[in-house]
Order: C-alpha cells, then sequence, then structure tokens
C-alpha cells in the first residue's frame, strides 16, 4: 500500500485512467462484433456503415493510447479485406 500522499494520488489516477482504458477497449470491441454480425448476417451496405463505424472506434481507441498505432492498421486493413471479399 502507498504511504505517501503522491504515491496516494497516483493509485488513484492509475485506477480512473484503467477503467477508462478498459471502457474505451470494450467499445471499440463492442462495434467490431456488430461489424462481424453486419458482414455474416447483413447486407454488403449494412456492413460498409458499420466499417465506417468500426474504423472511427479503432482510430479513437488508439489516438488514445489504448492499443498502438500499428495494431489499429493492421486492424483496419483486415476489415477493409474482409469486406472488400464479401460479395
Amino acid at each position: 500500500m502507498a504511504h505517501s500522499l503522491s504515491a496516494r494520488k497516483r493509485v488513484r489516477q492509475n485506477s480512473k485512467r484503467r477503467a477508462l482504458n478498459r471502457w474505451r477497449l470494450r467499445s471499440m470491441r463492442s462495434a467490431l462484433k456488430v461489424f462481424n454480425d453486419k458482414m455474416l448476417h447483413g447486407s454488403k451496405a449494412e456492413a460498409g456503415e458499420a466499417f465506417k463505424a468500426c474504423i472511427k472506434a479503432i482510430d479513437r481507441t488508439a489516438q488514445r493510447g489504448v492499443i498502438h498505432r500499428n495494431q489499429a492498421a493492421r486492424r483496419k486493413s483486415r476489415l477493409n479485406a474482409r469486406l472488400k471479399a464479401k460479395a
């Protein structure tokens, strides 16, 4: 357990930031799930709309530093390839 005031404050800040980062990651993953559902059961237009929302969520998550920018680029590339492959 932290003893100094600055260490206690750091523990509080870390827990708040961790909660916020977990929320950001969850919202990105839920956008991915919506896209996957539209890819399987929706039309190409619906999948395109879900793709746009998914890209926005991935970019926002990477911009905040929750995921690495290279991971964001890789995810977007794979999603785009899947969208183009949908007939």
